[in-house]
This record gives structure tokens, C-alpha cells and sequence, in this order.
């Protein structure tokens, strides 16, 4: 490999390095605050059971729990008497990880209430109060709760084939029984975010509060690696309550327009907890006349890339699929493409080699002058040798020569380098599209019980961990190390351009990788692997029967016949200027001797 060709590739590093780190939450953990009150009751409550509940009117009234459920092809939602309000969630097309029905939430999970001031001074809690059916049907259901002369009414429609539920709550008659120097219902949700895949510690990371602002299409969240809460200045249009492969959407249909929405995010102390976190939000909602009506939407569903899209409100963006360009890849080029694949095969081994065989294909022209520039620079390694000789430390004038001999040849030094970039934007969409792809999830490869998550040949004991790489060992990333650093000794041995510590530096690169990946999904470093495979397969074809090299040669020489006048750049005259007077060699950076 050239020594621009190695340029490239420490930019890349350095460049993944600083993403990688961009991407960790460094938020300092704020302290655990009102975290009772998003914990109220963790006693399970059956169906058909008698329930102690006291509401603030009337003491000590015991409420007869009923349920009903609605259902279609994909979701499952249980509605309880009891506040009125969704009680358990089941995904009927997901399992969890030890292959039992995947239940969103169940009994106290998920609580979502109205807190209700009235001018008498008693605060009506619609969580703790029982609700009446009005109405019902297989896709809908409709729960009253009277209050004094006013009524509270929440409508639920489930529609075929959704993860969508229509929400509507109706306040009538309210205005004249509201305390009058607070006219503001005000709307607690909260979710004790279950524990979905193998180890909650590994779904922490990637759990959080996530909101659109109502303004603009731009969305923003809460700290991921810690406890954080936010009191927020405007109106938004949807608050996510999002884990790695799920999520628990409320979405108004007009935006939650009062400020000071209060929202926040809290992990069990036990990081052993099958809780992953507590997350909350609290909304207002004014009560200004004698009729009221708030349209929502509830989301209980996959985080799925066309699903997400399909609700019309930006709800695809909780899904990290890297910013700016690299976001752009993924949307644009890495998606279709994957979902595409999908539609015509079962296996995902097969899909992420076809994937990779399509954006290798796409990326040939660009890295074929890589590879014919290697080439001119292995031709011309003997005369650069003879060249280091002549000028015996001589920097400027080996430079000079060097340079007027690129001219000659017809050869940039960064015509290496620069195509090599060219792969970035690619190899970071990558980095963050597989991870995040519930596609991949709990689908295996050969040893690899789920793609989405790490590849384990085995576990260390005793709680063991080596800092930086983990308590297991990776075979997928083993795989990907190996064929990387053959294809460094590969070019190194066909370009003979790598020397001295540049030589060092590209082969501890792959060992840095090694720790990087380790931890990330197998599918990823299943594509780092099919992708180096496939470029030393390109590189050694294109070598041996794409580029000839004595006509290479021939049209080398003739191109040193020319005539050709080295001019300096006026950044280099200025450089050059500078160095001198200062006393300094431009090239050395030494001090002249007088």
C-alpha cells in the first residue's frame, strides 16, 4: 500500500475514533429526583380482582377490576376499569429473547392519568378512579368517569393490521367545578421499561426519552448513559418513550402546546434489575370551557425503520441511524437497499453478502484508482530508492526529485488517499445501521444466536472483563481482525511503501478495532469481514489480469521524457518564507547551520 493509501486509512481511524466518542452520552448522573412518584404501586393487579384504591372524594372505596381487550393482527392491548387505561401490551409477531410472548408492559407497568383541580380543593386522580364502559366493539372501546356534574370520556380505536391506537379524552362540562387559578389538567405518564432482550445492562445505553418539538421537524432526547430530566420552554408534537428494538409513543394530533413539560429518565439502582429504566412525562392540558376534546395517538411498536416512517410525524428519527451524512447513506442507499433484499430472502447471512456485494460494486470505479495508483507507485520504487540514495539526507532536493518525478509519471501522491475517504461515510452508516436493525434481531448465523447483538465463543468466568474489549470473546470480530491484518500484509508486502512506524501504526489499527467491535452487533463485523474479503479478492484480480504492468511501465517512461517544471505553491513559498525567517530549514525543521 502507498503511503497515501495509508494516509487514508489513519484518517479513517482517527475519524471513526472521534465518531465513536461523539457518539457517547458523557452527561454527568443528575441525582434520583421525585423518582417516588414515578414509582407508585408495584403490586401486580389480576384481572376480576378486588383493588384497594382511595380517590381523593371518597375514601376507602374499593373498585372491581374488569378488563377488556382489543386486538388485530399485530398488537394486543388489555384496557382496565381502573383509571381507564391500557393495562398490558402484547407484540404478537415479536418474542423475547428466551422465546416467550414478547409483553410490552403488564399490571402497573405503564401509567397514564389525569390529575384534575377542583374549585372545592380536592384533586380528582382519574388512575385511581373507576371508569365505566359506554361503549364497546371489537376495534374500539370507550371508558366515563363522572365528576360532580362533569364527565371525563376516553375513546380507544384500534385499527387493522397497527401499532396505532386513536386516543381521544373528552372533558365536559369541567370548566365550572375547575379550580379557578388553575384550569389545567395535567396528564402523568410514566413506564417501568421492561427488560426485552438477553441483559437489560446492554439496553440502558440505548433507552431514553426521546421528543419533537412542535415548531419544526427537528428531535431531541434525554441522556442515554444517564439520569437526566428536562422542564421544556415550548410545545411538542410526540414524546417517545424508546428502548433499542421498541418503543411507547404518545403523539397529539394538534401538539401538547402548554410549556413546561417535565420529562426524565431513571435507572434502578441494581444494575441486575430486570427494569431497564423508569421513564416519565407530564403534560398540561387546559380546561378553559365546557367542552374539551384532545385527539392523540398512542404508538406500542417496533422500532422499524417504514413503520415508524408510515405515522407521518417524524417518528423515524428515534431510530440512531448516524447524523448528517452518514444518516444520509443509511436513509438513502443502506435501507432500500436491505429492504429490498428482504422481500426475496429468508436468510440474513446471504443478505448482508449481497449487500455487501452491491456497495462493493458500487465503489469499484473509486477504488480502482487505488489500486492502479499502487501499482505506479510499486513501479516506481526502485527509482524513489535510488532517489533516497543520491540525495544522502539531502530533504529538499529528495523532495524535489521525488516530485518531479510523480510529474513525470503521471502520479499524485493522494491518488490513494482520497478514495479511501470515499468509503467513509459508508463504513459509519454501517456502524450504526446493523445495530439498531430490528431486522437482525434474534436472527442467527451459524454460532451467532442473534445478530443484532454480539457473537459469543465464550464467556469469561467469575464476572471477569479485559478493559476496553469485554467479558467475552467475539469470533465474528476474531474473523474480521484476521483477514484485516492479512490484507495490511498483503499490500504492505506489494507496495513495500510502509516503513518505520507508519508500518506499526496499521497493523495496531486492526487490534484497536478488535476492541471496538467486540461488543457491537455480529452482523456488523460479519460486513467488515465479507467487506475485506471481497476487496482483497478485487485487489489481487485487478492486479493479476485488470492492470498490465509492463504496459504501465512503458507508458511510466514515456512519460519521463517530458519535460515538466515543478512550481511551488504560494502556500509552500509562504511556508518556505516563514521558515526562513525564523532561521529553520522548511524541510527539516531544524535550525540552519551558519
Amino acid at each position: 500500500m502507498q503511503k497515501s493509501s495509508t494516509i487514508g486509512y489513519i484518517l479513517i481511524f482517527f475519524l471513526f475514533l472521534g465518531f465513536w466518542f461523539f457518539n457517547k452520552d458523557n452527561v454527568q448522573q443528575l441525582e434520583n429526583q421525585n423518582q417516588e412518584e414515578v414509582i407508585e404501586d408495584k403490586t401486580p393487579v389480576s384481572d376480576t380482582t378486588m383493588v384497594s384504591s382511595q380517590k381523593p372524594d371518597l375514601a376507602n372505596e374499593q373498585i372491581i377490576e374488569n378488563t377488556h381487550t382489543l386486538s388485530n393482527e399485530v398488537l394486543s392491548v388489555q384496557f382496565t376499569n381502573k383509571g381507564g387505561v391500557p393495562k398490558r401490551v402484547d407484540l404478537l409477531d415479536f418474542k423475547k429473547y428466551d422465546s416467550t410472548h414478547l409483553i410490552l408492559f403488564d399490571s402497573n407497568q405503564m401509567r397514564i392519568g389525569y390529575s384534575i383541580p377542583l374549585s372545592n380543593g380536592r384533586v380528582i386522580q382519574t388512575l385511581n378512579s373507576e371508569f365505566n364502559i359506554v361503549k364497546s366493539s371489537k376495534s374500539s372501546i370507550s371508558y366515563s368517569y363522572a365528576i360532580g356534574s362533569g364527565e371525563v370520556i376516553q375513546t380507544y380505536i384500534l385499527k387493522p393490521n397497527s401499532y396505532a391506537i386513536d386516543y381521544a379524552v373528552d372533558f365536559k362540562n369541567l370548566d365550572q367545578i375547575i379550580a379557578s387559578n388553575n384550569k389545567l389538567a395535567e396528564l402523568k405518564w410514566s413506564s417501568e421499561i421492561q427488560n426485552l432482550e438477553k441483559i437489560a445492562k446492554d439496553e440502558r445505553p440505548v433507552t431514553s426519552v426521546y421528543y419533537k418539538y412542535l415548531a419544526d421537524d427537528d428531535i431531541d432526547n434525554l441522556s442515554e448513559s444517564s439520569d437526566d430530566e428536562e422542564v421544556l420552554s415550548t410545545g411538542v408534537q410526540w414524546v417517545s418513550f424508546k428502548q433499542k428494538f421498541f418503543n411507547q409513543t404518545l403523539i397529539h394530533k394538534d401538539g401538547f402546546k402548554e410549556d413546561g413539560i417535565e420529562i426524565s429518565t431513571v435507572e434502578p439502582e441494581n444494575e441486575d434489575d430486570a427494569i431497564v429504566k423508569n421513564l416519565s412525562a407530564t403534560f398540561f392540558i387546559p380546561i378553559e370551557s365546557n367542552s374539551v376534546k384532545e385527539n392523540m395517538v398512542i404508538y406500542f411498536g417496533p422500532n422499524h425503520y417504514p413503520t415508524l416512517k408510515d405515522q407521518g410525524v417524524e417518528l423515524q428519527k428515534i431510530i440512531p441511524l448516524g447524523w448528517g451524512i452518514f444518516g444520509w447513506v443509511n436513509k438513502g442507499i443502506v435501507i432500500p437497499i436491505f429492504n429490498w433484499l428482504d422481500n426475496y430472502f429468508s436468510n440474513y447471512g446471504l443478505i448482508i453478502l449481497l449487500l455487501t456485494l452491491i456497495i462493493k460494486l458500487g465503489l469499484f470505479f473509486p477504488m480502482y484508482k487505488v489500486y492502479k495508483s499502487s501499482a505506479k507507485m510499486k513501479l516506481l520504487k526502485p527509482e524513489l530508492d535510488e532517489i533516497k540514495e543520491r540525495s544522502k539526507g539531502d530533504l529538499q532536493k529528495a523532495q524535489q526529485e521525488q516530485m518531479k518525478l510523480y510529474k513525470q509519471a503521471g502520479v499524485s501522491p493522494l491518488g490513494g488517499c482520497l478514495p479511501q475517504l470515499i468509503q467513509m461515510p459508508i463504513l459509519f452508516a454501517m456502524f450504526r445501521f446493523f445495530p439498531a436493525s430490528i431486522e437482525l434481531r434474534q436472527e442467527s448465523l451459524w454460532w451467532a444466536e442473534d445478530l443484532s447483538s454480539y457473537d459469543s465463543i465464550y464467556d469469561f468466568p467469575n464476572g471477569f472483563s479485559i478493559p476496553f474489549y469485554g467479558d467475552h470473546i467475539s469470533l465474528f470480530t476474531l474473523m474480521m481482525t484476521t483477514v484485516t491484518l492479512l490484507f495490511t500484509y498483503m499490500n504492505s508486502q506489494n507496495s513495500g511503501q510502509m516503513v518505520g512506524p507508519m508500518k506499526t501504526v496499521m497493523y495496531v489499527m486492526p487490534i484497536l478495532f478488535l476492541g471496538f467491535f467486540n461488543n457491537y452487533a455480529a452482523a456488523l463485523s460479519f460486513y467488515y469481514f465479507l467487506s475485506t474479503c471481497i476487496t482483497i479478492i478485487q485487489n489481487f484480480v485487478i492486479r493479476k489480469y485488470v492492470i498490465d504492468e509492463e504496459k504501465l511501465h512503458l507508458q511510466i517512461q514515456e512519460s519521463k521524457k517530458k519535460k515538466v517544471v515543478i512550481k511551488k505553491s504560494k502556500l509552500q513559498k509562504r511556508l518556505e518564507d516563514m521558515a526562513k525567517k525564523r532561521g529553520v530549514d522548511p524541510y527539516t525543521g531544524k535550525p540552519k547551520k551558519k
